[in-house]
């Protein structure tokens, strides 16, 4: 695959960018050997997972654990493939190492999903099994809610395992992630106008968001009291004509399919990865990409152009941390005020990013995954010292 690195097992970590699944993807992995697909990625564990009983078919992937234990959501889908599946949970859980280096968490990547409609095929029994097979791992892999999946959902999984998080607040959880989620991307877009325009402030600014679920919709929400201009679609129209009929003024319905080729300051993927692309890239009316998306780059190379376009683009896995630093510190006794600081704080991380990237002349995410790899050694190095039993 064009522009993948993968994670050896002596350090420095080479640089690498983590890409969605697509019929290319698909076609690749189609037949391989599962250690083939590890090594490609640089995984250290995949466990599959059966529970006939309850129909579970489930796929963990556990990236790296230089930093900590494992650390990501557990996505449902219906997949069209075993290998589908795989392919997605293997690049998730690779993106999730870099997320957790970019937050500045001492966790490392990880990922689960879990094959099946998550409008049909749900049931207590069968996230209750999935507890069972994440407890089985003995803390090497803490998850939570992700696309399909909602917290109500891992009550029951959290019956069988403490290895979940972002739970709801009434079973002893910190609550919806997408609040933090949306406001970290608020915070990147702050930033970046910092950097485009002189001032963080949004009012006047023209912002395209691209789906409008439980991070857009907030996001769009956030947006419009900075006093910006949203232009949003999302395949559901009703998510776009409820926000419309909350903000008439402030709000415009836009094509779904065209939506990145607006003309906007701000274009906001909010939905699936793979956003940028051969065709989008070139038909791009925006001076900066910030969204929550995760995966937006469909390949290395389309960083590289954007760079060379002028448009700036925020990391997704930096701006979209906002969630996983709220479910991190859960693990550590959740404190509501250090994980609003923490989350804010992206606004200074990226500022340095975009200032990384100035000076050196290259991508931004290139400047990111290499503050990461320099902390991924730091952490290696400082591991080699023998704690005692």
């Amino acid at each position: 695959m064009m522009g993948m690195k993968q994670f050896k097992a002596d350090w420095p970590v080479k640089e690498t960018v983590i890409r969605p699944v697509d019929q290319r993807d698909s076609e690749e992995t189609a037949g391989k050997d599962v250690f083939e697909m590890m090594d490609k990625y640089g995984h250290e564990q995949v466990i599959f997972c059966r529970h006939r009983g309850s129909g579970l078919k489930a796929i963990i992937a556990i990236h790296n654990t230089t930093m900590g234990p494992a650390l990501g959501g557990c996505r449902m889908a219906p997949y069209g493939s075993t290998d589908e599946a795989l392919e997605d949970v293997l690049r998730l859980s690779r993106g999730m190492t870099y997320k957790c280096g970019a937050a500045d968490v001492d966790f490392g990547g990880g990922k689960a999903v879990i094959i099946g409609d998550p409008k049909r095929d749900k049931s207590p029994e069968l996230f209750r099994a999935f507890g069972r097979f994440v407890g089985g791992l003995n803390g090497r892999f803490y998850t939570g809610t992700d696309m399909g999946t909602s917290p109500e959902d891992f009550v029951h999984a959290a019956r069988e395992s403490k290895c979940f998080v972002g739970l709801p607040e009434s079973h002893g959880g910190s609550g919806d992630t997408s609040v933090l989620t949306a406001l970290g991307v608020l915070q990147g877009m702050k930033a970046t106008a910092v950097v485009l325009w002189g001032s963080e402030s949004l009012a006047g600014r023209t912002v395209a968001v691209q789906g409008a679920g439980k991070v857009g919709s907030r996001l769009v929400r956030l947006l419009v009291e900075e006093g910006a201009r949203c232009l949003v679609a999302d395949v559901d129209g009703g998510r776009v004509d409820a926000l419309r009929e909350e903000f008439p003024d402030a709000v415009e319905a836009v094509d779904v399919a065209t939506v990145h080729a607006v003309s906007c300051d701000i274009f906001a993927p909010c939905a699936g990865g793979g956003v940028i692309n051969d065709k989008t890239v070139e038909e791009l009316k925006c001076r900066a990409v910030v969204g929550s998306a995760n995966n937006q780059l469909e390949d290395d190379r389309h960083g590289d152009r954007l760079h060379e376009l002028g448009i700036l683009y925020a990391p997704d896995y930096l701006v979209n941390a906002g969630g996983l630093i709220q479910v991190a510190d859960e693990l550590s006794g959740y404190n509501e005020e250090r994980v609003m600081a923490k989350t804010r704080s992206i606004y200074d991380m990226l500022l340095k990013i975009y200032r990384l990237s100035r000076e050196q002349d290259i991508p931004t995410y290139r400047a990111v995954d290499r503050l990461v790899a320099k902390r991924m050694e730091q952490v290696a190095d400082l591991r080699r010292i023998f704690l005692g039993l």
